[in-house]
């Protein structure tokens, strides 16, 4: 055993004299594996097997009701000093989280098969990838594994090649909400987490790995680790642009991820190509590029929505080989959820008959897991072990006004602007107030495993001597008329916005200066065959002066709360379109 094994197997067996568990399975993701402890979980009730018809090689998990979505208040990043995890965190002291954590983890196993997961994030040679074994007491985290990660033999022999890895230690516990928590220890390259099943909480891989931990091995190596999907733009020439975009929850991220040209555009030889939906890592190459990988291997999706309007694609990769969690069910036992079809579910997401007054039939956070591979737009590229080379990021949120539908950043410190400055507004539905800004600095609030003003740094650094970075522009697609009306039609159509970018990236489109950063002239988006009001584009690209001295000026008031550390480019851009907006 080399020494780097040898090291593995030493945690694996001090975990399991704290966890004491029944047995200890090492996990290699093969198919047999898969198989027998598909059947164990059905035989334990843990998966319930839909419509072998309809859905061939899919299962429903029912999660506890308690445990149904992250938990950011009991999500934890444990450095040696509070300043380093920033506000924009909760911080505990490492010896105190882990003496928490040992009481909770100590004897959490018995009568428990303790699983070691070995896998890599990204293809298995690529550089930019990085691996990770989690140990867990779920066979259903471990079957989540085996799609969202390359999981398995292979992961294996490269943390025995590499001798690092990222270790994540997970326990389903009792499954007591008060006996919840999810830590994160950067310094230490590890994870723990307990008393939840649930996906971002369970499957470490995903958030804990992917953007906590990996924003933080990210700024310490020179790289990104992004919450952006990826998605390539391929004109009638065949050029393809690689697009990175951050949004905050309910702006479209997956709709845009496996967008589906309009009509015309199918027909003009426009394509779309789907590399992530949800991560991105980006890496400067030796050509001076950022180079992208997506470093899941599969989906994690939001199924309340899905439907054959709002994403296709999604939909059609969801008839075999899928689990889904906490969705409902029809009388014939095919997955069902809010605004899917127009069937009326047989039970609800708890196992109960349907009732509407029980709430809605599928839970709002249920979710589906599938192989990125099953999805129509999904590219080959997606496995190049350099990764694709990006053209643009781009940053988005919900605004009812103000923003534009696209404004593009003067330079690449204006870009960091926009994206530190992104923001949302909330509806009455989700905080009882209307309008409610909540700034979310590139997508990343809940994700970045250290202090927003040193992650903005990071950012900045990028800019050097050599560098061929992407243009950075913002998007909002949510921009309504005096009626409260939508004026974009948004899905497909975004394509129209998308084609405008790639041409910038590709010198061959015009824009207009403004303060706020440069903006298409209404003729250069192309709305032939759309139904649009007249003088909508001009609202759609209108720059409110006095409203964007107050929304900079509330950008100030968001930046004084990170104090000295907000690095001086940062607030010298904000003071320097301030200024240009009152002159």
């Amino acid at each position: 055993m080399t020494s780097e094994l040898a090291a593995l197997n030493e945690w694996v067996h001090s975990v399991a004299r704290l966890t004491r568990p029944d047995r200890i399975h090492w996990c290699d993701g093969s198919e047999a594996e898969n198989q027998a402890l598909t059947q164990l979980m059905l035989e334990t009730g843990d998966l319930i097997e839909l419509n072998r018809h309809s859905h061939p090689n899919c299962y429903l998990h029912r999660s506890n009701p308690s445990d149904v979505a992250r938990v950011e208040h009991l999500t934890f990043v444990c450095s040696r000093e509070r300043e380093t995890a920033g506000p924009n965190n909760c911080w505990m002291a490492p010896d105190a989280a882990h003496a928490q954590m040992d009481a909770l983890f100590d004897g959490c196993m018995v009568g428990r098969t303790l699983y070691v997961v070995p896998y890599c994030m990204g293809p298995i040679a690529s550089p930019i990838a990085r691996c990770g074994v989690e140990i867990t007491d779920s066979p259903y985290v471990v079957a989540n594994m085996r799609l969202m990660t390359r999981m398995g033999a292979a992961a294996l022999a490269r943390i025995e090649r590499e001798g690092r890895f990222v270790k994540g230690l997970h326990s389903l516990g009792d499954l007591d909400p008060a006996r919840r928590f999810i830590m994160h220890f950067p310094e230490e390259l590890l994870i723990q987490s307990v008393g939840s099943g649930y996906g971002g909480n369970a499957l470490l891989g995903k958030k804990c790995h992917a953007l906590r931990i990996g924003s933080y091995q990210a700024q310490s190596e020179g790289w990104l680790a992004e919450h952006m999907l990826i998605v390539g733009i391929e004109n009638p020439q065949g050029e393809t642009h690689y697009i990175a975009a951050a949004f905050p929850s309910a702006c479209g991220k997956t709709n845009l991820a496996m967008l589906i040209p309009p009509a015309a555009y199918r027909e003009a030889g426009w394509k779309v190509w789907t590399v992530g939906d949800d991560i991105c890592w980006m890496q400067p190459g030796p050509d001076g590029q950022l180079w992208a990988i997506n470093p899941e291997a599969g989906f994690f999706g939001v199924a309340p929505g899905t439907s054959a309007k709002t994403n296709a694609n999604a939909l059609a990769m969801l008839n075999r080989d899928a689990i889904f969690t906490n969705v409902a069910v029809t009388a014939d036992n095919q997955p069902w959820w809010e605004g899917l079809d127009q069937r009326v579910p047989a039970k609800d997401w708890q196992g109960r008959d349907y009732d509407p007054a029980n709430g809605p039939a599928a839970h709002p956070n249920s979710r589906f897991t599938v192989s990125a591979r099953q999805c129509p737009s999904w590219t080959e590229r997606a496995e190049d072990a350099g990764g694709v080379p990006i053209s643009a990021i781009v940053f988005g949120g919900r605004r009812e006004s103000l923003i534009p539908l696209v404004f593009e950043a003067r330079d690449w410190t204006h870009g960091v602007l926009v994206g530190a400055a992104m923001a949302s507004e909330t509806t009455a539905a989700a905080t009882g107030a209307v309008g409610v800004v909540r700034r979310d600095s590139m997508a990343m609030k809940p994700f970045c495993g250290y202090n927003f003003a040193d992650y903005f740094s990071h950012w900045l650094s990028f800019e050097k001597a050599g560098a061929r970075l992407p243009r950075i522009f913002h998007v909002n697609w949510f921009r309504k008329d005096a009626d409260g009306k939508f004026l974009w039609p948004g899905f497909g159509d975004n394509l129209r916005v998308l084609e405008w970018i790639c041409n910038r990236c590709a010198g061959r489109a015009d824009a207009v200066a403004t303060p706020i950063g440069n903006l298409p002239d209404p003729d250069a988006i192309n709305i032939e065959g759309l139904d649009l009001d007249a003088g909508a584009m001009h609202t759609l690209l209108h720059v409110d002066s006095a409203a964007w001295q107050a929304e900079l000026a509330a950008i100030g008031e968001y930046f004084d709360s990170f104090g000295d550390r907000l690095p001086p480019a940062l607030r010298g851009e904000q003071q320097r379109i301030a200024a240009a907006l009152a002159g």
